[in-house]
């Protein structure tokens, strides 16, 4: 990923989207004017941060990638498998966020598909043959659940996009060494994603060590399955870097929330 700044808002570009010209980021916390524990890029209104200023960080993440917030389309994260299908007569929607769905997927161009993380995964798809694109939020429910898989077999089963062609970017999210899970998280997504995205004790081990998940690997698994070849992995823990990014686990849920976005031109 490249990181750029742009009216002090801080965010990174996936190297194989920016060389296609994919308008499209993952923000990071900085550059807003949200404060305390929601310094300062937050974009969730649901956080408990005041509407106005989410409201302004949003349209500073618009006006970033040359976009407004009439042609902007979210949707309620669940930590479901459900794939929202997005067409221009969503865009009456915008500033409605009431929909549940952990993915979005679009061929209309001019529409600015946004999520919000905090620890969960960011992946963005472009396929260039059929021209859709993609979004979804997967933290380890979206694993177990397979949102990965759906978004890819939706994009397939909507605009006939080959695997082959499909685009796929991790973004940032929490960390393997950060991501202490129990035994039966561990034991679902390894069931999910295959054995190793799940770091399990050693001998070394302390006593009373629990098992650890690799989201990254987990997501890069669950996409080589469905058939996609061109992965790109930020490999950047959330939960490791809180002066740059919102992190659920590590400021014990008290924090905001950054936004990726992709558009199709």
């Amino acid at each position: 990923m490249k990181r750029l700044t742009c009216n002090t808002v801080t965010y990174y570009e996936f190297e194989q989207l920016q060389e296609r010209g994919m308008r499209h980021g993952v923000f990071t916390r900085l550059g807003g004017v949200s404060e305390g524990a929601y310094a300062s890029l937050n974009m969730s209104r649901s956080t408990g941060d005041n509407i106005e200023p989410v409201l302004e960080n949003q349209r500073r993440m618009y006006a970033v990638l040359d976009a407004t917030p009439d042609i902007t389309i979210t949707s309620w994260l669940v930590h479901g498998n459900t794939v929202r299908v997005v067409t221009p007569a969503d865009a009456k929607f915008f500033d409605k966020d009431d929909f549940q769905a952990d993915a979005m997927v679009t061929q209309a161009p001019g529409l600015l598909l946004t999520l919000r993380y905090a620890d969960c995964v960011p992946v963005l798809f472009y396929d260039p043959v059929k021209k859709a694109v993609g979004i979804a939020h997967s933290g380890w429910q979206g694993i177990v659940r397979r949102v990965l898989s759906a978004t890819v077999k939706t994009m397939m089963r909507e605009y006939g996009s080959n695997p082959l062609d499909i685009r796929a970017c991790v973004g940032p999210s929490i960390g393997p060494t950060k991501f202490e899970v129990g035994s039966d998280v561990a034991r679902w997504v390894q069931a999910a994603a295959k054995a190793n995205a799940v770091i399990l004790p050693n001998g070394n081990s302390h006593p009373g060590d629990k098992p650890h998940v690799n989201l990254w690997q987990a997501a890069e698994n669950q996409l080589r399955e469905v058939g996609i070849e061109h992965i790109e992995v930020a490999g950047i823990c959330t939960a490791s870097n809180t002066d740059e990014w919102f992190s659920h686990r590590e400021e014990k849920g008290n924090t905001g929330r950054f936004g990726a976005a992709i558009m199709l031109e």
